[in-house]
């Protein structure tokens, strides 16, 4: 997989509003140069999830263009061409997703909403944080594998360990 640009990567969530969102952010910062991250979602909220926003912003990510978007907007004509899409959440897995032109390579990396997390505020930003932290770790993975050297099949076999929380293994690399 060659290209003069950076690879897009899409993150799909439900209502695009905080694992989807998060996602985009750590590729963006992961991915500089290599990857660029979009996010959207089948049924957006809208918003952006405040505790999503505060954790990003306390962490100095570039939060300035951050949206919920509809997941149209990346099928449509003048959309970038996509080389990957993930989903993050089990619901936008489970729907029909729109065909992608080009192709893209997708996998499932499937994360407990933490906009669901139950508790006092403190408990359910740490729903948040823990969000971030298997996301940076998932996609500091992926943004390392040496994708020029690995056919469609073996980057497909790696991608779903990333999604199920294995790092692939030195004699699959």
């Amino acid at each position: 997989m060659t290209t003069q640009r950076p690879l897009n990567v899409l993150f799909l969530c439900t209502h695009n509003s905080a694992r989807s969102i998060i996602a985009e952010c750590v590729m963006n910062r992961l991915g500089a140069g290599k990857f660029k991250g979009y996010s959207a979602g089948s049924f957006p909220s809208g918003k952006v999830h405040p505790f999503a926003l505060d954790m990003l912003n306390t962490l100095n990510y570039d939060t300035s263009g951050l949206r919920s978007k509809h997941w149209d907007e990346f099928s449509a004509p003048g959309a970038p061409q996509l080389d990957f899409v993930f989903t993050v959440c089990d619901n936008a897995a489970n729907e029909v997703c729109p065909v992608w032109p080009g192709q893209p390579i997708s996998a499932h990396w499937g994360l407990p909403d933490p906009s669901a997390a139950q508790g006092n505020e403190a408990e359910r930003r740490v729903a948040f944080a823990d969000t971030h932290r298997m996301l940076n770790q998932r996609i500091g993975i992926f943004t390392n594998l040496p994708l020029a050297s690995l056919d469609s099949l073996t980057l497909k076999e790696h991608l779903t360990d990333i999604g199920r929380g294995l790092a692939p293994t030195p004699e699959k690399a």
